[in-house]
């Protein structure tokens, strides 16, 4: 299964996201659970750091899944705007395979 948690501080303000394991919904190469998460928060972070000025740091591990993504600051108006598209994607993914992807949004 696939955990996916989006981070807020107290303030609502993103503080990261963190995605970890491989959704097991098909054979490797053939996965779409696994494909689409991917598409999404590797998306994410390559436009956050096209699109905007913020600065964070991320981590990835291919064969655990893991892709552990942190804002160095409050983020900016875009790139909250990019992890609010995040969120809006993976509750329709958890939604449609909720046996495959497990989604939330944590305090911190």
């Amino acid at each position: 299964m696939i955990s996916v948690t989006v981070y807020k501080d107290k303030n609502n303000h993103y503080t990261g996201f963190r995605c970890d394991g491989h959704a097991e919904y098909a054979e490797p190469g053939e996965d779409i659970v696994c494909s689409a998460v991917s598409v999404l928060t590797l998306n994410t972070c390559n436009a956050i750091e096209a699109l905007t000025e913020d600065a964070f740091s991320v981590g990835a591990d291919q064969e655990t899944g893991l892709v552990d993504f942190d804002f160095d600051d409050v983020p900016g108006h875009d790139a909250a705007l990019l992890i609010d598209a995040l969120v809006i994607g993976m509750q329709s993914l958890s939604e449609q395979y909720s046996e495959f992807i497990h989604f939330e949004i944590e305090e911190v």
